[in-house]
C-alpha cells in the first residue's frame, strides 16, 4: 500500500476529513460517491462502492431486482 504522507485526526464523531487532492485524484464525489469500510487485520480499509451481482460477483451491467444486483448474464440464465 502507498504512503500519501497525509495524516489525519480523528474528530470527536469519529470523523476524518479526506483531502480534497485525494478526493479529486480518486474522482471522489460529495454527496455522490459511497464509500466501503472495512477492516483487514489491523488496518481500516475505505474503497469506492461498487455494487456487484449476488450470483457472480460482475461489476458490470448490474441492474436491481427486488432489491438485489444481478449482472445481465446472470439474468438471462435464470430466464433459461
Amino acid at each position: 500500500m502507498k504512503s500519501t504522507g497525509i495524516v489525519r485526526k480523528v474528530d470527536k464523531l469519529g470523523r476524518i476529513v479526506l483531502p480534497k487532492e485525494l478526493r479529486k485524484a480518486l474522482n471522489i464525489k460529495e454527496n455522490q460517491t459511497s464509500l466501503e469500510i472495512y477492516t483487514e487485520g489491523e488496518q481500516i480499509v475505505l474503497k469506492k462502492y461498487e455494487p456487484a451481482c449476488i450470483f457472480c460477483g460482475e461489476a458490470n451491467e448490474v441492474m436491481n431486482f427486488k432489491g438485489k444486483n444481478i449482472c445481465e448474464k446472470c439474468m438471462k440464465e435464470l430466464n433459461e
